[in-house]
């Protein structure tokens, strides 16, 4: 298992837009423009990631509770199918059915959002302001598969509360560590 960084945007980057098939409904699309004047938080995960599977109970709980506190939510899966089959759209419902998802699970099958947020790991999380600018990007809490930290989402509470009061978010911030994003071959991004 080899962990890769997020590559921690420019805080006040604008959101990228977006308009993607939610696997949970129908493959219905949804869009940036669906969360206008909202906050919005922005998770690229995936269905096998260790580093995700570790995190999947709570970061489920603080995403579904952001929703609920007028947080526009969104988690995206970008891996390439074809090489992580258990990451494709039917797998992805089955994953969100299991864990009591009740935002939508995005399928970015040409990899162009995740690339648009320059992300890089799973998970991978990005905090907005209501007109869309970046508050947060790192990780969720100091946990990981290998250490013993609490699995509490403190970094990523705290930077939703912040953002929700229209406060600012702290400076420090550390990144997220994951799995990388499995790109397909000659698809990977130029920023690493």
């Amino acid at each position: 298992m080899v962990a890769v960084a997020s590559t921690m945007r420019d805080l006040g980057t604008p959101a990228s837009d977006f308009s993607l098939p939610d696997v949970r409904n129908q493959n219905q699309l949804v869009q940036l423009g669906d969360f206008d004047d909202k906050p919005l938080l922005v998770m690229f995960i995936c269905n096998h990631c260790p580093y995700v599977l570790h995190l999947i109970e709570p970061l489920v709980k603080i995403a579904n509770k952001a929703q609920e506190d007028g947080f526009g939510v969104v988690a995206i899966s970008a891996n390439d199918v074809d090489v992580y089959p258990q990451d494709g759209p039917e797998q992805m419902r089955r994953f969100a059915d299991q864990h009591g998802f009740d935002f939508p699970y995005l399928f970015d099958e040409t990899q162009s959002v995740a690339k648009a947020y320059r992300a890089a790991c799973t998970p991978d999380f990005f905090v907005y302001s209501r007109q869309h600018r970046l508050q947060y990007r790192g990780q969720m809490d100091g946990s990981r598969p290998s250490n013993n930290h609490p699995v509490d989402g403190q970094d990523l509470t705290a930077a939703l509360q912040a953002v929700l009061a229209e406060k600012p978010t702290t400076e420090k911030q550390t990144p997220s560590i994951g799995c990388n994003i499995k790109w397909r071959p000659g698809n990977e991004p130029d920023y690493f």
